[in-house]
């Protein structure tokens, strides 16, 4: 699959242009920015690690040290 070359972009620029006009354009220019802006935004928080809510520390004593490993079971 090709990507659009520089016809195919002049050519979508004109139609855009003979759909909305020229003084709508940027104001759709705009809207779309903004949209992708807080898109990424988004995104961006949900990858990030929690790093400023403080991570979950579970603290596991182990009180039977006297018996084997092979003994030690997970509860069921």
């Amino acid at each position: 699959m090709s990507g659009i070359g520089a016809s195919g972009i002049i050519l979508l620029v004109l139609i855009a242009l003979l759909l909305f006009g020229p003084n709508k354009l940027p104001e759709l220019g705009r809207a779309f920015g903004r949209t992708l802006r807080e898109f990424k935004k988004g995104a961006n928080d949900l990858m990030d690690d929690p790093k400023d809510r403080g991570a979950q520390r579970v603290d596991v004593s182990d009180e039977e040290t006297d018996k084997p490993k092979a003994d030690r079971r997970l509860p069921e």
